[in-house]
């Protein structure tokens, strides 16, 4: 890739740095999408082994591009995010896409239709990993931060995202109760 197009990429992508999520970190400051994104990258990293035949360097990359279109739309919580929302990240993100060199355009699309439609074992990894990520990071944040509606969503959310792996399944059921530990200590 040319350099210049290499910098001007980065100058886009870096807007996640300071795109600020609902969530916060463990010492109260709001997360932003590029650690979210780190974060969830860092899990696929950890996972490798508990799917031995799965393309984990493609969830990675799942991982790592996942929420590029909030370097133009922000981040909406996902109980506030809507259809219309969805479109016009969609297209202000492939309108970006389209402008990167050919090669990486074409994997992007791609890896984003493959996300979409969530068929392949990647993609299904890659959706429980974003939904799983959220509720650990509400674990480890202060529970004083969490809005009514977290105490159920922290139960519930991405349950249904981890139904086809036994050990995604374990994971959601470890983390529900964390939650479940940190709401009663909370009392």
């Amino acid at each position: 890739m040319e350099a210049r197009k290499l910098l001007d990429i980065l100058l886009v992508a870096e807007r996640l740095k300071d795109t600020t999520r609902h969530c916060y970190t463990a010492k109260g400051r709001h997360e932003s999408v590029a650690e979210h994104s780190w974060m969830m990258t860092l899990m696929a990293f950890f996972m490798r082994d508990e799917f031995p035949d799965v393309d984990m360097d493609k969830v990675m990359r799942m991982c790592v591009i996942h929420d590029l279109g909030e370097c133009f739309t922000g981040d909406i919580p996902t109980f506030e995010k809507n259809e219309a929302h969805e479109q016009k990240e969609e297209d202000l993100l492939y309108g970006w896409v389209d402008s990167l060199p050919e090669k990486y355009a074409i994997e992007m699309r791609e890896l984003y239709e493959e996300m979409s439609e969530r068929k392949t074992a990647e993609a299904k990894i890659y959706k429980a990993i974003d939904g799983l990520e959220a509720v650990i990071q509400h674990n480890i944040s202060d529970i004083s931060t969490w809005i009514p509606k977290e105490y159920d969503l922290n139960l519930t959310y991405a349950q249904d995202k981890v139904e086809f792996s036994e050990y995604l399944k374990e994971l959601r059921q470890l983390v529900r109760e964390d939650t479940l530990k940190k709401i009663d200590e909370a009392k």
